[in-house]
Order: C-alpha cells, then structure tokens, then sequence
C-alpha cells in the first residue's frame, strides 16, 4: 500500500508485546529495487508517571531482538535497542501524557514524535510543547511525523504524516545513518526544498503555502501569511540563544517542519 503511494521506504512497527509473541515482523521480502524497508518494532515497558507502559519506536533493530524481562524498565530496554543499532523514537508524547520527567529519563532517545496523525483522532496528535520544553533545558533530540497506521475502520487513513530523508541511498544502513544524523523534515503534504542560515536571518524556500512561521524556544514567533508563498526570511534575534525551527502550512492545513536548529550550543 505504502510503495503503490510512491514512497520510498517504510518501517512496519508492531507492539512488542507478549501477548502478540514479541512479534518482530520481517519485511524483507517486500523490498524492490525502489522501495525499501527498515526492521522495527514498538518496544513497551514500565511505566510513565501516567501508570500506562511506554511506547517506544525502535527502527533498525536486529530479527532477534531479545523480549524485554519482567524487571526491565522503559530506559533500560531503549538502551538495549539503541546499543542494537536502532534509531528510537519517543512515540505520542501527548497521547501517552508524557511529563518532562518521564521524557528525560528516555535519555536513548535520539528523536520525539512531534506528530501522530492516528492520535490526532483524539486531539493529541502534537507534542511540539514538551518538545520545545526538553530543548530549553539543553537536550538534543530531533523531530519526526508518522502515522502510526493500525488501519482498523475507525482510524484515519493512512499516508497522512511521514518524514523526507536525506540519504546517500536507499540502503536500509543508508537509511538509518541519516536518520540518527538528523538529516530528514516532517510532513503531513508541504515540502521543504531548502531552508538556509546567512548571518542572522534565515531563509525558506518551499512548496505553495498560506502561512510560514518561525518558532522555537522563545515565545514569540516570526510570521509570514499570504497566498501561494515559495519562499521568505526571517530575522533569528528572537531566537539568538536558543532554538528554532520552520513550519509552512498550505491551503488545506497541512504542515510541514524542520527539525529543531541551535543557535547556541549549550551543555545538556
């Protein structure tokens, strides 16, 4: 379904449970010349200060990853699967009701899921606030968008949220190289084709767009509304000593967003 859409790779999840066998779903076989896929699941444990299991995304994993133990907790097993070579996710951070406190100890994670498009269903689909809250103090995670696609009758469809990466390949290791290293943006439609730093202003170029915002770690904003917008700059003094980040939105709503940029670099 995701290869008949026309993208280029996907990475098939499945909640790491016992009660579904541990399941780590091979996908191998649905590789083409064109199309790839990564080796992932959803890694679950105890327990977020909400008492539910964490969600963890952990894509690049090995097939036989070994099932969390009974005393395992959600660091512990994101480490595990980060020391296996996988990228991981912090997933639905709104959804979950994740607490600062919660989030800091997930400290093997290399990326939080500031969108969920099948929690979005509930409202909960953005978690930009306690992203922006964890960079303020220091830490460096970058950003993503999925659809966390379970594709039972009630949910959204999918293809509605996903991310653009760029990669020296399509190689699967290729793929994960550029993921840790933060070279992709999120989207739910807009593209990004360039976004560019000169002195102290910053300058987007993008797909047609009625709105295109510069936010980040301070509570202001720069804005920019029109029609059909393609390209603008921003002056980054608002965001000097912290970070920023672009979004641009098109006519239906749909958004598209950097990854967090340091201005400053600062010790976690």
């Amino acid at each position: 379904m995701y290869r008949e859409a026309g993208y280029d790779f996907v990475a098939i999840t499945d909640h790491f449970r016992a009660e579904y066998g541990f399941p780590m779903t091979d996908t191998r076989d649905l590789r083409t010349d064109g199309f790839t896929t990564l080796i992932g699941a959803e890694l679950h444990a105890p327990r977020t200060e909400a008492g539910q299991s964490w969600h963890i995304v952990a894509v690049g994993l090995p097939l036989d990853f070994a099932a969390p133990t009974a005393s395992e907790t959600g660091t512990e097993l994101a480490r595990r699967a980060r020391a296996a070579g996988a990228w991981i996710g912090m997933a639905h951070p709104s959804a979950s009701l994740l607490t600062a406190a919660d989030a800091e100890s997930l400290d093997a994670a290399h990326s939080i899921e500031v969108y969920n498009a099948l929690a979005d269903r509930e409202n909960r689909g953005d978690s930009w606030h306690l992203t922006d809250v964890l960079l303020n103090r220091g830490h460096r995670f970058t950003t993503y968008a999925a659809d966390d696609a379970h594709l039972q009758p009630q949910d959204p469809p999918p293809c509605q949220a996903w991310i653009h990466v760029r990669a020296e390949s399509l190689a699967p290791d290729a793929l994960l190289t550029a993921l840790k290293a933060g070279h992709f943006y999120s989207s739910t439609g807009p593209e990004l084709y360039d976004v560019r730093i000169e002195a102290d202003e910053i300058t987007v170029k993008c797909s047609p767009a009625t709105k295109i915002l510069l936010t980040g770690g301070h509570p202001g904003a720069e804005v920019r509304q029109g029609t059909d917008l393609t390209e603008c700059t921003f002056p980054l003094h608002l965001f000097r000593n912290t970070h920023c980040r672009i979004t641009t939105e098109d006519a239906t709503g749909r958004r598209a967003w950097t990854n967090p940029i340091h201005l400053q670099q600062r010790s976690r």
